[in-house]
């Protein structure tokens, strides 16, 4: 019986391979060196095959935490920012090392949300990631976490490697964390919960099987994964979760062999602006629709009209990225609003000459136009 995705493997020459903390760290804090040494090796052949391969790493704040000699994992973001400095210089010193017995050099990139979702700094960030590749370097991504707040944030490395995926157009992503992969229930409660092979669309029911965070110097988990996914196979690239601390597995995801959870890539990619639109700005609210006109957004391709507005959640302005919810509360389409919240509240369920009526000249019709909205299921 064939393997899952054989086809994407035997094909894929640039992988991105993101490092949980549970992979690289351990569970007291500070970097697991024999953990992380057979990563390192693996990468090394990997590379001797002729991938090219980007390192994704969480394990800065955990590697900080015994930099400084702390006993548990720091509250306050300022302490955050002060771990993840110190262990930056830790873990890369860590991967140099590593790499250097090799032959490989290594590079690091710190990025934030800002770098992948401005224009001009995603073309500085992809032009950088593009040109180490071709020297035969080996790009180490982290969130620039000294530097960064709140609103610049990824706030996981799951989130930080899908997007990066589609910003150097990756072939595969591998994201190796602490568990074989995505389960029909939790299998830390026993119960008989059962790997799931293989995922063709992520549906609600997907969606419902994530859990909670792992690890305790982690900041991902099941939940994180699943976003990650959304934004990959998007971006049509197919998705590998499996357990880092698994002997050469790796090597064994690229042999095809059955390991972990894959996620299918869509066989028709999202444009740019739609990808962006999608997984790169952060949404102010919502709009909330009827039934007919939740058919006509995801069945027939339509631009969403003020008739089919029942109400909105939020303070948005015009150009603000909004989620679209049914009237069940699902969230199934987002897009660009032509109109703040309080136009939203003076036009919804009318019909558009009503509209057109009420504002002066040179109004849109829709709320958010086909161009600029993307249906998420």
């Amino acid at each position: 019986m064939p393997c899952k995705g054989l086809n994407v493997f035997r094909n894929a020459r640039r992988i991105i391979i993101k490092l949980g903390t549970s992979t690289v760290s351990k569970e007291t804090g500070g970097i697991d060196h024999a953990q992380l040494k057979s990563i390192v090796d693996q990468v090394a052949q990997l590379k001797q095959r002729g991938y090219e391969v980007i390192i994704v790493s969480s394990g800065a704040i955990a590697a900080g935490v015994e930099g400084l000699g702390l006993s548990v994992r720091p509250t306050t973001i300022p302490e955050l920012q002060a771990a993840a400095s110190v262990g930056q210089g830790i873990l890369l010193h860590e991967y140099t090392r590593l790499f250097n017995k090799h032959g490989v050099k290594v590079g690091q990139v710190l990025l934030t949300q800002y770098d992948v979702i401005h224009r001009q700094q995603y073309l500085n960030a992809r032009n950088a990631l593009k040109t180490l590749l071709k020297l035969g370097i080996v790009p180490v991504v982290n969130e620039n976490d000294a530097t960064a707040v709140d609103e610049i944030r990824f706030g996981d490395n799951d989130t930080l490697a899908a997007l990066v995926s589609n910003l150097i157009r990756a072939d595969l992503l591998v994201l190796l964390s602490d568990i074989e992969g995505l389960y029909t229930g939790d299998p830390r409660n026993g119960g008989g919960a059962e790997l799931i092979d293989m995922v063709d669309d992520i549906t609600s029911e997907i969606e419902s099987l994530a859990g909670g965070v792992g690890s305790t110097f982690g900041s991902g988990g099941m939940v994180t994964k699943i976003q990650a996914a959304r934004i990959a196979i998007f971006a049509q690239v197919g998705m590998v979760i499996a357990n880092g601390r698994r002997e050469n597995v790796l090597i064994d995801i690229m042999d095809g062999k059955r390991v972990g959870t894959f996620f299918t890539p869509r066989k028709k990619r999202l444009s740019a602006l739609k990808l962006w639109i999608a997984f790169g700005k952060s949404p102010r609210g919502s709009v909330i629709v009827d039934d007919g006109a939740a058919n006509a957004l995801i069945s027939a391709g339509k631009s969403l009209l003020p008739a089919g507005v029942v109400g909105y959640e939020g303070k948005f302005q015009a150009g603000d990225a909004v989620t679209v919810k049914d009237l069940q509360g699902n969230i199934f389409a987002k897009g660009l609003t032509n109109y703040s919240f309080s136009e939203v509240e003076q036009i919804k369920g009318l019909k558009s000459s009503q509209v057109l009526e009420k504002f002066n000249d040179g109004v849109s019709e829709e709320i958010i136009h086909r161009n600029c909205l993307v249906i998420l299921r």
